[in-house]
């Protein structure tokens, strides 16, 4: 998957393409007030996070990234991240390549 985000502006508005013809797996990620996820990586797929939601911390490597609603994050194979909220939020995941929760 290529990093762009296709945005495509029309008379009525605008949308926002983020896959097309990829394979995909889409969840949408549920962090209870206070939660942190494991620090992770994942060798055969890469992710898109976007925020639903404010006060979602997004750490990829050492960078610490606050999202606000609508925010994306793409994380590469490999890379190491992790998800953390004070308050609460949800994320949604769009994962490209081969999707196992174990990898």
């Amino acid at each position: 998957m290529k990093e762009k985000i296709l945005i495509v502006k029309k008379p009525w508005g605008s949308f926002t393409q983020f896959t097309k013809e990829d394979k995909t797996t889409v969840k949408i990620l549920q962090i209870k007030k206070g939660g942190v996820l494991s620090l992770q990586s994942h060798k055969f797929r890469e992710e898109l996070w976007i925020a639903l939601d404010n006060g979602i911390v997004a750490q990829i490597g050492n960078k610490k990234i606050h999202m606000s609603k609508g925010k994306t994050v793409f994380i590469k194979k490999t890379q190491t991240h992790r998800l953390s909220s004070k308050k609460g939020g949800r994320i949604l995941e769009i994962s490209f390549g081969k999707f196992s929760e174990t990898d």
